[in-house]
């Protein structure tokens, strides 16, 4: 008889920690149970989603079979190799989970080692995959007690092997094994993919150590790389081993979150697939690589965004999201055999934010691509091109009304923030044409930038309540109005920017905690229920904070902000009422800001200027 899983069988959204190959990532709960994972890449079907449904979604888990009476989760210093630790009266044990990263043959291993460090306990390992998110059968065929094959049916041919350094069994489809360590023993177990030509047979203790060393050197050398010496170093660092883990290494595109259906509100409809590029985040990532010096990884994505461009539509336009291959069809799809987060459902896979009109993203491409000339390498002729092509349609195109930043499923409105970036996009444009001489219309250009700024200083600004609004002759107010002075639109002690400041902390501002927007605009936006406060707004008042000059505050907020991080330093999308996190996770968005808003708060802080 089946019975509907508890509210406990499902861990806390913050309670993991994230391990990954740079094709694909592993959600590790604090119990030891891997809950989530997309294999062999961000966007392929999950084989363990038990997070979004413990029943049909599959996981892998090992641990002592008496209850640990203490947990801890960390990661191995200025690495990716994750340790859980699991302390009771039997002793101590510590379980390392890693996946290598190579640069041949990705046969994308995903290594686990259990370590009894003093002291004496039986554990148990199941590992019970369920493949194409839970839809299709599979056989387990066996090869002696240590080495397992799971062979996937169904459309995605898949076939995983398991190897073991000790005996295991087949039970209903999974492969498990119980056993006993004393001090100083341990068992490993290696689940890869079968269809690439690795070595079989039982885990060898030299395999495991070599692994284990060359990804903590892999991780190691890519830190140092960093040219980061701020404080707050080692946040800084953690969201920037983050950012490496959420990129994907074959095409340099960058993932908003590696999970999806992860919900916004516990029970609600919010629940989105993230496992996608957007475009919007493009400055904000080429501006964090390049400000800790990671100039190769900001040279991959505007390779990506390069190759978006190339191949724009024939109007010159380009989408909001495309596929980490940058594929353009995204059909959103629901899950309708899975429960979803507590309950929370539908679980979306795919979306349809990739049909919607949201203007701000062409001021986010110009400004990466700005940023990137300036600090990077020079921009070709080729892309210049292109980007003249993309100019124009914004000349075109920027009264249009559209779904905007928060991809509303509502009204289409003309939203400040899709005004504020188009005229990024068009100041960067003429900026980038003076400054390599390239060929460009820039009367016509600056003709339209002017037209947009007049606009945003008369029909955007509401006289009495002295404060920008969210959208054209409205009374709302957005937290993405705190753009304005990061992108150079207004500076960040002008007197209409310190009012439209002081609204924003009014209405919006919790503490240190921000809103996306008001309630009046929480009505309008298309979908039922709430939401918790957005993380990434908060480091973007922080950096207005401080770039105004006000740095006692903008300090304590910010260390105030670095309280709400997870156990690890990670953030989801939203912070609901208990400090609960809410939404994909980990999510980039929130972990770029927060570099920038460490960048140059810190910066100040020494008395440095721009």
């Amino acid at each position: 008889m089946h019975h509907s899983p508890s509210m406990t069988s499902f861990p806390s959204i913050e309670n993991h920690g994230i391990i990954g190959d740079l094709h694909t990532v592993a959600l590790v709960a604090t119990d030891g149970a891997i809950d989530f994972m997309c294999f062999p890449a961000f966007d392929s079907p999950t084989i363990f989603a038990s997070l979004l449904d413990p029943e049909h979604g599959g996981h892998f888990r090992i641990d002592p079979l008496h209850e640990a009476e203490r947990r801890t989760q960390f990661y191995l210093p200025d690495s990716n190799i994750l340790l859980t630790r699991f302390y009771s009266d039997d002793g101590v044990v510590e379980l390392s989970d890693l996946m290598p990263v190579e640069e041949q043959n990705h046969a994308h291993r995903l290594i686990r080692r259990i370590k009894m460090v003093h002291g004496t306990a039986r554990f148990r390992m199941v590992c019970a995959p369920k493949f194409d998110y839970g839809r299709a059968g599979h056989k387990v065929v066996r090869h002696g007690e240590q080495e397992f094959l799971f062979v996937a049916e169904g459309p995605h041919k898949m076939t995983l092997r398991l190897r073991g350094s000790i005996p295991m069994h087949v039970r209903n489809g999974s492969v498990t094994a119980e056993f006993r360590l004393a001090t100083e023993e341990h068992a490993s177990f290696i689940l890869e993919d079968a269809e690439l030509d690795t070595p079989t047979g039982q885990v060898d203790d030299h395999e495991v150590s070599e692994a284990f060393k060359h990804t903590l050197n892999f991780w190691r050398e890519w830190v140092g790389r960093s040219t980061y010496r701020g404080r707050w170093r080692e946040m800084v660092t953690r969201s920037a081993l983050t950012l490496k883990l959420l990129t994907y290494r074959p095409s340099g595109a960058l993932v908003a979150a590696p999970t999806f259906g992860l919900p916004e509100e516990i029970g609600g409809s919010r629940n989105w697939d993230y496992r996608h590029t957007w475009i919007r985040d493009a400055t904000f990532t080429i501006y964090a690589f390049l400000r800790l010096g990671y100039t190769e990884e900001a040279a991959a994505f505007m390779h990506w965004i390069e190759e978006r461009c190339t191949a724009q539509e024939w109007d010159g336009s380009l989408q909001v999201v495309y596929g980490i291959r940058g594929h353009k069809e995204l059909q959103e799809a629901e899950l309708k055999h899975w429960q979803g987060y507590r309950g929370s459902s539908p679980v979306r896979i795919g979306n349809d934010a990739y049909l919607q009109l949201q203007l701000d993203l062409y001021g986010a491409l110009m400004d990466a691509v700005y940023l990137y000339n300036k600090y990077g390498t020079p921009i070709s002729y080729d892309l210049w091109h292109h980007l003249a092509r993309l100019l124009d349609w914004v000349c075109e195109n920027w009264r249009q009304t559209g779904q905007g930043i928060w991809e509303v499923r509502g009204e289409t409105q003309e939203w400040l923030s899709s005004r504020l970036m188009c005229w990024v996009a068009l100041d960067r444009g003429i900026r980038l044409a003076q400054k390599r001489s390239f060929p460009a219309p820039t009367d016509r250009w600056v003709h339209e930038r002017d037209a947009i700024f007049s606009e945003i200083m008369t029909e955007f600004w509401d006289a009495e309540r002295a404060t920008f609004t969210q959208y054209k002759h409205g009374r709302s107010l957005d937290a993405s109005c705190l753009l304005m002075p990061l992108v150079k639109f207004i500076g960040p002690t002008d007197p209409r920017w310190l009012s439209t400041m002081k609204a924003v902390e009014q209405h919006l501002v919790e503490d240190s905690l921000v809103y996306r927007y008001d309630g009046l605009a929480r009505k309008n936006d298309g979908l039922a229920g709430g939401e918790g406060t957005f993380s990434l707004c908060s480091f973007w008042y922080v950096e207005c904070l401080s770039r105004a000059g006000d740095l006692h505050k903008a300090r304590l907020i910010f260390e105030k902000m670095l309280g709400y991080a997870n156990h690890l330093g990670l953030y989801a999308e939203e912070l609901g009422r208990s400090n609960n996190h809410l939404g994909n996770f980990p999510q980039a968005f929130t972990h770029l800001a927060l570099i920038s808003a460490a960048y140059d708060l810190n910066r100040r802080l020494e008395g440095g200027n721009q």
